[in-house]
Parts: structure tokens; sequence; C-alpha cells
């Protein structure tokens, strides 16, 4: 290729690159790059087969304020809608557009655009993998906590693409995640195999909350799963963060979750309002990291 780097998987960054581009997101954040512009004069392609909200408005409002024009595009958009290769339209693409991000229902077309596209690939999201959410999450922990490094997740529900990457996150920032997951709902064997030591998955969310900086949670059912509603349902009514679930964490433990929130399901209206959750300042750091992975990967 041509030296190009993408970013599919939080492993893609070492945990020097992950501090980096969390300061410089912080910089972004705070005014001290008002006026930057690395992607002027350049284009920005989002390819999504999945609807979203912060992906998408994320993204178009980061490149748009570092001086780039997004140009969205949908898969029934599109000649892959009628059969078109993705090898043949990533590299139509790439003869357009400075940059890709793709949000994708398998991993593998996330994986296969990179390999033909000749400018980076950025995932904004995977049934697999969810990067560009962690690096959101990481720098609000960091701003919480004021630390990552020896920083206690319990993480609480499904072992879907969020779970997956926060395990990969954490490892890689040296920090320790407890999972609770219900019976058949853990995160990818792979991944955990490749996780370190500091990284468990539970059955009772009380264990894996106690004495937690951090609880986190997504919803039960994710986009695509809605056939198997009632099972998960059924399956995951003790893995609820409320209140009683909250005491068992530290008194100024802060509460994540991605969103969107099926309130009174995965959590409780109670805590997503209530002090410790940092749910919304998690959905702004989206737009802040987003922003650095462009700079740092657009040239």
């Amino acid at each position: 290729m041509n030296g190009k780097r993408d970013f599919l998987t939080i492993k893609d960054f070492t945990a020097y690159e992950i501090a980096v581009l969390l300061d410089r997101s912080a910089d972004f954040k705070n005014g001290r790059a008002a006026g930057h512009k690395p992607l002027q004069g350049k284009s920005i392609g989002m390819l999504f087969y999945k609807t979203s909200t912060r992906t998408r408005i994320s993204f178009e409002v980061g490149i748009y304020q570092l001086g780039g024009q997004p140009v969205y595009i949908t898969q029934n958009d599109s000649q892959l809608s009628r059969g078109e290769p993705i090898a043949d339209t990533a590299r139509v693409f790439s003869r357009y557009l400075s940059g890709i991000v793709i949000r994708a229902f398998e991993h593998k077309v996330a994986a296969d655009f990179a390999a033909y596209a000749s400018v980076p690939v950025i995932n904004g999201l995977t049934d697999t993998h969810h990067p560009c959410q962690i690096l959101a999450d990481l720098m609000t922990i960091k701003e919480k906590k004021g630390r990552l490094k020896g920083i206690k997740i319990a993480y609480i529900g499904d072992g879907n693409n969020v779970a997956n990457s926060l395990i990969e996150g954490a490892a890689q920032m040296d920090m320790e995640l407890t999972l609770a997951c219900p019976e058949g709902y853990e995160p990818s064997p792979l991944i955990l195999s490749g996780a370190g030591g500091r990284i468990t998955v539970l059955r009772d969310p009380k264990d894996a909350a106690a004495e937690a900086d951090v609880l986190y949670t997504d919803v039960w059912v994710s986009m695509g799963e809605e056939g198997s509603a009632a099972e998960k349902l059924s399956k995951f009514a003790a893995y609820q963060i409320n209140e009683q679930l909250l005491s068992y964490a530290k008194p100024d433990c802060t509460v994540l979750h991605c969103l969107p929130a099926h309130r009174e399901e995965e959590i409780t209206n109670e805590v997503i309002e209530g002090p410790h959750s940092a749910v919304f300042d998690q959905a702004e750091n989206r737009l802040h990291t987003q922003k650095a992975v462009m700079e740092m990967l657009v040239k």
C-alpha cells in the first residue's frame, strides 16, 4: 500500500499512542487546538450499513471542524446494494476520498474494506468491535478519575462489541476490568485469551461491582438482535445497573453507558440521571477523540 494506517480495533494503537490521542482529544475539547484544520481540502467518506445517532453526527461535525468535507453514503445509496464487490468499492472510494469511516454489521466487511482501500479506514462500529467508543470511554474515565492505570471497571451485561473493545482498551492501559455476563453471553474467547491477567469474567453483578471505580453497561438487545429480545430480557433481568448495584461500588463511582439506553432495562432512569452518571460527557467525547484519530491517520 502506501504506509497508511487503519483503526479497526483498539489494538491498532499502542498504549503510548492512546495516551497521545487522549491528550490531543483534551486539546480539542478545551479549545487549545481551535482553528487547527488538518483536513482542509480533504473529503472523508462515511459508509454506513447501520443507522446511527452519535457516530454519524460526531464524525460529520468533527470532519467539518477539522476543515474537511464529510460524504455520507449508506449501503443502499451505493452500488454495494446491487452486488458490487467491496474490493472494487474500496478502491474507487480511495480515488476520491482521503479517509473512510465504516459502520457495518460484520467486522469482516470493515477488514476487507481496509485491505483494499489505499486511504485510512476507521471502524465506526462492527458486530465485534467498537474502538471509537472505547477511546471516548477512556477519555471520560481519565477526566473523572485523573488517571487510567489501576482503575477498576465493572462491565455489567452483554459481552458484545463494546465489551470486546473495552477488554482490549483496559488491557492496553493497564486497567482492571471485571465483566459480569449471563452464561452464554460472554465476550469473545479470542479477545479474552489475548487480554492478560487483569480481565475477569464473572456471573454475579454484585461481585463485579464491588469497590469498582466505574460501572459500565450497554443495551441487552443490540441492533439486528431484535428476534431474540424476549429470551435475552429474561436472562439479563438480574444484570441491571440500579441504585442497589451502585451501592456495592466505590462512593465516587462513575457510571457509563455508550447509548442509546433502554431505561429501566439495563439501567434505571434514576442512575442514568443521577450524580454518578457521566453518560453525556461520554457521548460528547466521541467528537473529540475521533477528531484526534482523524488528525493522526489522515495525511
